[in-house]
């Protein structure tokens, strides 16, 4: 292809493949695999910087943090720190503020997706107690992850991600100190907003928990058998039990004790409780059947203390997404029955098993013993209220963790080591105490997000050597430096911006990346002001959402749908950049009045 065409035909391709991630025609691993084999084979990318984000430290160094983190999620209890820290918290407004700075400050260590995964289900549980909707909850919570990500390199996939950009490109690395006052700054200013105005925005959406045990005879089916039932001593199969239309099989209640899941070749007993769920439209149908079931007017009360339900969330990466329940053999797979699927805070009708599965859908479930266990094997859902209690370790542990955890971040610090030998020590101690199992780090790895992370660096590197975006730079340059260079700077903030509320946080920063490089050796300019501005408005995925992981692990038990991050979203965003933009101004000074 000739070089003058390169730069439209990258601009062109990468177009096409952020709209098929928006518009879910594919998956995001699938639509940068593909743009990526696009520009190997047109030569404009080769097998070299294809594989060199395999090698990037910035992408090891995200998959080590997410090992890590998990680690400390099996083995440690939180529960009792999050009570000493929240149980003065008497009021809404008290609790908001503790858990959003909290939360924020963990983020700045941890990173902050698995901070949410880790704080949702106590945050359901504060809510439910003191009869406050998750959905008022949910959105600080994330919201207060991302703005405290940025506080250091670590907290955020989106400054390692641009790290390894300037690591591959020759220029000097992201500092500890180029974050901290910036990332303070929006933090804070973020968390007074939501905590004394902001607030007034949360929608508050009924819980869909509350709302099952409130609402039961709308999402189960209580049936009794007849003295003479044909049903009794057949199996469920022979007694025509399974793929009935609309509802389906989904528990028994015999002597006292439930069976759930119900399989196959169960047999049918003398006075068991058959449990139905599913489109109750077609209760009639069942009763019609002929088979000898009846519904007892006393069936609520009688089994009313005993039903336990489960709450999870899809994961945006997970196998199930596009199937159907019955397709995914969901009961064979997770030793669980599916009672009810929600979707944007809504149950979804018709016959469970010919439902298809999205990211973020709400399973409520009936679970088996060995449910917990494949959950984690899995890796396919969010365990959204508490299942289990987490085994506590030795004492030798905390004290051992405590110290490699101290020491490996004064070190990093105060630059003894960088940030990967730090963590690779804290890893590596960990194995040797036993927080971390060769099994765990199976479970852990989430393939998807490497391929998107490996991917990113692939396409910022096409963008490059293409001159897309130079190009763009130029634009850029042509349209706001008459304004001053100030102007540069924000409106690559808004594009960034942008792009991280329809596309991701990653693909956010692969494309503006080269832009800003370009734009600061047009100008002639130290490009770190520029650099900084992409990665904080890169974070800035608050309007929807789409944009970042966080987001998506609590649109679904928060019952939220698109207008209720609009509403909250736009004005944080635009407090968020507001202080962004002048905060890097006021630091790098002068740089702009060179």
């Amino acid at each position: 292809m000739p070089e003058s065409l390169q730069p439209i035909f990258v601009l062109i391709i990468l177009l096409i493949t952020f709209t098929c991630i928006y518009m879910e025609w594919l998956k995001p691993a699938v639509s940068f695999l593909l743009a990526v084999l696009i520009f190997t084979i047109t030569d404009i990318l080769g097998s070299q910087e294809v594989l060199a984000g395999f090698s990037n430290q910035s992408i090891i160094v995200i998959i080590l943090l997410i090992i890590i983190t998990a680690g400390l999620r099996k083995n440690f209890r939180m529960e009792s720190l999050f009570d000493a820290v929240f149980k003065r918290s008497k009021t809404y407004r008290s609790f908001l503020i503790r858990l959003m700075t909290q939360v924020a400050l963990l983020s700045a260590f941890i990173n902050n997706t698995p901070v949410v995964a880790l704080m949702t289900p106590y945050v359901f549980d504060y809510g439910r107690k003191n009869k406050i909707a998750p959905s008022r909850l949910l959105i600080p919570l994330s919201f207060a992850t991302i703005m405290g990500g940025m506080i250091t390199l670590i907290g955020t996939s989106t400054t390692l991600i641009l790290n390894g950009f300037l690591m591959e490109t020759g220029i000097p690395e992201l500092r500890f100190e180029d974050l901290l006052i910036t990332g303070s700054l929006v933090t804070v200013t973020g968390i007074l907003f939501i905590a004394f105005i902001g607030y007034r925005l949360l929608p508050d959406h009924t819980d869909s928990i509350q709302d099952f045990s409130k609402n039961q005879r709308e999402y189960l089916i209580e049936t009794r058998l007849m003295a003479k039932s044909p049903l009794i001593d057949k199996t469920v199969v022979k007694g025509g039990l399974r793929n009935l239309q609309g509802v389906y099989l989904v528990e028994i209640l015999r002597n006292n004790r439930i069976i759930s899941p119900v399989y196959p070749n169960e047999v049918i007993e003398e006075d068991d409780i058959l449990f139905f769920a599913g489109d109750t439209q077609n209760i009639m149908d069942i009763i019609n059947t002929g088979k000898g079931l009846v519904l007892p007017e006393n069936a609520n009360e009688y089994h009313q203390d005993k039903i336990e339900v489960i709450e999870a969330v899809i994961s945006n990466s997970s196998s199930l997404i596009g199937k159907t329940v019955k397709e995914s053999g969901f009961r064979n797979r997770y030793d669980a029955a599916i009672v009810a699927i929600h979707r944007n805070g809504e149950r979804i009708s018709g016959k469970i098993g010919d439902i298809e599965l999205k990211p973020s859908d709400v399973l409520l479930l009936y679970a088996g013993n060995d449910f917990t266990n494949r959950v984690e094997l899995y890796r396919d859902l969010f365990v959204i209220n508490k299942i289990r209690q987490i085994a506590e370790p030795g004492r030798k542990k905390y004290y051992a963790l405590a110290l490699i955890l101290a020491g490996a971040t004064v070190l990093f610090i105060t630059k003894g080591l960088s940030l990967f030998p730090s963590l690779l020590i804290i890893f590596t101690i960990m194995i040797g105490f036993g927080l971390i199992s060769v099994q765990d780090i199976r479970r852990e790895l989430d393939f998807s997000l490497i391929g998107i992370l490996v991917m990113s660096l692939a396409l910022g590197q096409a963008m490059i050597q293409s001159g897309a975006g130079m190009l763009i730079a130029e634009g850029m340059i042509n349209l706001f430096e008459p304004i001053g260079k100030t102007a540069v700077l924000l409106g690559l903030i808004i594009i960034a911006a942008l792009l991280t509320s329809f596309i991701s946080n990653v693909g956010a920063v692969s494309i503006t990346f080269p832009i800003a490089l370009a734009i600061s050796e047009s100008l002639n300019m130290n490009g770190m002001p520029f650099f900084l501005g992409i990665a904080y408005a890169a974070s800035a995925a608050f309007i929807t959402p789409f944009g970042y992981q966080t987001n998506l692990l609590i649109y679904g038990p928060g019952g939220y749908n698109l207008k209720d991050f609009v509403r909250i979203g736009i004005p944080v965003t635009i407090i968020y950049l507001t202080i962004t933009f002048f905060s890097i101004i006021f630091l790098y000074r002068d740089v702009f009045m060179r």
